[in-house]
């Protein structure tokens, strides 16, 4: 390695730690906007989103995994200003889990695919479908043979169908941010 590429290789090292970690905290922010419900209606899906067109793959699903190990660590990034692994266990959980889906499936979609538009619009939406399977299994592995929840279908009904929409949304706008700001993180 020449000594020209050296002080290169480090910027750019610099500068997606700097990505990385802003992302991060812009996933903890959007999970402070919250309507409280069963499941809340957060924008974490939205940070998630985001952090994966404006950076890539990989360092958008490095940043998601901060971000939930803050979590995890009692570091209180997830809706309602919490954190602990307690959250991480209880009934939502596997939705946070989740959002490592929606990461590994975007990377594994854009790596082999490229980066177009429609093939990042796709990663999105299959990961959220993923992530919404995991996070309804393990819903309902915590909560089948309750009064409320007698199968993985009434889970999915209550914890899924009503996000179906402000997710797509959410998918929509983000994708609509990475194309208009297209060049500021080149």
């Amino acid at each position: 390695m020449s000594d020209k590429t050296k002080p290169h290789s480090s910027e750019n090292r610099i500068k997606n730690y700097v990505l990385i970690s802003l992302f991060t905290a812009l996933t903890a922010v959007c999970s402070f906007v919250t309507i409280p419900s069963p499941i809340p209606f957060t924008l974490q899906t939205f940070g998630v989103f985001v952090s994966l067109l404006m950076l890539d793959g990989k360092h958008g699903t490095i940043s998601v995994c901060l971000y939930i190990i803050a979590g995890v660590i009692g570091i209180p990034v997830f809706s309602g200003f919490s954190g602990g692994i307690g959250h991480l266990m209880g009934a939502t959980g596997g939705y946070i889990s989740g959002f490592i889906l929606i990461c590994l499936f975007y990377w594994l979609v854009t790596s082999l695919f490229g980066n177009g538009l429609f093939i990042k619009a796709v990663g999105l939406t299959v990961g959220l479908f993923l992530c919404y399977a995991f996070g309804t299994l393990w819903y309902t592995a915590v909560f089948v043979g309750t009064l409320t929840f007698k199968s993985f279908a009434d889970a999915f009904i209550i914890c899924v169908f009503p996000f179906i929409i402000p997710d797509f949304i959410k998918i929509v706008v983000a994708l609509l941010i990475k194309h208009k700001t297209s060049n500021i993180l080149t």
